[in-house]
């Protein structure tokens, strides 16, 4: 089928279908038409699906006999169900979808993080060669506890919030390239285990962990989520298997705008829980508990319910009447 002649004969009907779409008053003659052409453009999108699947062309034809659709029926989806189901059903189908790539991510940040913990807690000389002795003795004595009370708390949250999405978008943005998201699980490692050596050094590994566990937990997991999606994107520009690389790479792009979107306020959480709980007055356990559970209740939206409705068959993308259908394959 030639695509441009096709859209030559039938462009007529899609324009009058999209207007009528768009009118606020129907009489009975235009009703009867949006009827008519949603049928005779369903038609033409089904050759178009059978006989050539233009990504463009498939597009344009599914959303507009999907606002027909709902001009028709009279359906209208309210604001509040369009986000429980994303993040009730699609944030869970993307995380769940993406697990073994962010599994493989936590799994570099705590090696990195163990290695270069005992290294420069073991060895004076080189924890010495980055950090010199007296700055040790106050990042250990008073430093890594003043950083977590300077200023005012909901100000330090928003500065703590906007820092961690800035670190997870530019996993997910950069994720393509394959390189940036392992280059920044490993400086995230070598940065955290240098301060959990240092502390240690001095006696001090216990106040590091009742300080960064309560957030940590859960702001390192947003990273590992955020850098294996994008590992994710770039793993299906190199083995797109049977769809067309730039129809995979779309598909694996669209459900991590999905997870970018989940975890904007799992990261608001681990901001407002740096500001107000891990410099509390509460006991150390309580701090810690806190950290525990919420950091259990996004593994457990992650994994059980991601699971649940993955084998419903979502996977985080954007349904099929929007984004059309899958370029056709041999069996």
């Amino acid at each position: 089928m030639d695509t441009d002649a096709f859209i030559a004969v039938h462009r007529e009907d899609w324009d009058r279908l999209d207007a009528l779409t768009r009118r606020r008053d129907l009489d009975a003659d235009g009703i009867d038409e949006l009827i008519a052409l949603y049928q005779r453009v369903a038609t033409q999108l089904s050759t178009v699906r059978s006989t050539n699947p233009d990504p463009t062309l498939t597009a344009r034809l599914s959303m507009i006999l999907n606002r027909a659709r709902l001009r028709i029926t009279g359906a209208r989806v309210p604001m509040w169900a369009h986000l429980r189901r994303t993040l009730w059903d699609d944030v869970p189908a993307a995380l769940y979808d993406a697990r073994w790539a962010v599994a493989l991510c936590a799994g570099l940040l705590l090696l990195s993080t163990l290695v270069s913990g005992l290294w420069f807690g073991l060895d004076a000389d080189a924890r010495e060669a980055v950090v010199p002795a007296s700055q040790q003795r106050l990042l250990a004595q008073r430093d890594f506890v003043a950083y977590y009370f300077q200023g005012d708390a909901s100000g330090f949250a928003a500065q703590v919030w906007t820092n961690n999405a800035w670190i997870t978008v530019q996993a997910v943005v950069f994720g393509v390239t394959g390189f940036w998201p392992v280059l920044m699980l490993l400086q995230n490692g070598l940065n955290i285990g240098l301060s959990a050596g240092v502390m240690a050094a001095h006696g001090s590994l216990g106040t590091f962990f009742v300080f960064i566990l309560p957030h940590g937990l859960l702001e390192m997991t947003c990273v590992c989520v955020g850098a294996g999606a994008g590992l994710r994107m770039f793993w299906s520009w190199v083995r797109p298997g049977d769809l067309p690389r730039s129809w995979a790479l779309a598909r694996s792009a669209r459900a991590l705008v999905t997870v970018a979107i989940g975890l904007v306020p799992v990261l608001l959480v681990a901001g407002l829980v740096e500001a107000f709980v891990t410099p509390s007055s509460l006991p150390a356990p309580v701090r810690l508990g806190i950290g525990i559970v919420l950091w259990a209740g996004f593994l457990a939206v992650a994994l059980v319910r991601g699971r649940q409705v993955h084998r419903d068959g979502m996977s985080g993308d954007l349904s099929e009447d929007i984004v059309g259908d899958r370029v056709a394959v041999a069996a």
